[in-house]
């Protein structure tokens, strides 16, 4: 498979940087490169890349606009959104909006390769720090004006551990090796609890967590 990774930034100096770095990757095979939107709306109507590199802060089009208006044509499209704002209304805003990740700017770059290849592989990054933005977000005030939390679905103690995990941002293999169980096993058991809980994602199982006070530690 030739996967392409596509840039959206209006900065040619750190878009050439980070082209220099994803073409180190072995398995990135192309990199595409856009200023404003509609050059990228273009790249996408060509060719849907494998993920999307998306920095919120655009002099054309905010961030958010961005990607919502590309998930509405391309509802596949895999968004990591590299941004210097790390507030939890911005990280959980572009998260439930349905981005795979969301990443500092200056994230070193064997981390972005473990995004890209998570992204990728399963469909979603998720750090400890998505999980706390999305817990700090989910306050006692937005929970009431949700109408609460709603009654809890019965989940088996392995589908426990894996959601407490997925909480803590453990990537499929992560969870196998601690759980000492296969991959497929992991997934299988994400699968069941997006279907029990009716969480869209990643990002929804965590906030079905914590509104029902299943996030320890």
């Amino acid at each position: 498979m030739s996967v392409q990774i596509a840039l959206l930034d209006d900065h040619a100096l750190f878009r050439q940087g980070l082209r220099y770095i994803l073409q180190t990757f072995p398995y990135v095979d192309e990199v595409v490169e856009a200023s404003n939107f509609e050059q990228l709306l273009a790249l996408c109507r060509a060719r849907v890349p494998d993920v999307l590199l998306l920095d919120l802060q655009m002099p054309d089009m905010e961030g958010q606009e961005v990607a919502q208006r590309l998930l509405v044509e391309f509802p596949d499209l895999k968004i990591i959104v590299l941004s210097m704002f790390s507030a939890d209304k911005f990280v959980s805003h572009l998260i439930r909006l349905g981005a795979r990740s969301y990443l500092p700017k200056d994230v070193e770059p064997a981390q972005l390769s473990a995004a890209l290849q998570d992204v990728l592989r399963t469909g979603y990054y998720f750090t400890p720090g998505i999980s706390r933005a999305l817990a700090r977000a989910d306050s006692p005030a937005a929970r009431a004006e949700a109408g609460g939390p709603g009654a809890a679905v019965v989940l088996t103690g392995r589908e426990l551990e894996i959601l407490r995990l997925i909480c803590q941002g453990q990537t499929a293999a992560q969870m196998a090796e601690r759980l000492f169980i296969s991959r497929r096993t992991v997934e299988g058991h994400r699968q069941n609890l997006l279907e029990k809980t009716g969480a869209p994602n990643a990002a929804g199982l965590v906030v079905y967590a914590t509104r029902h006070g299943l996030i320890t530690g």
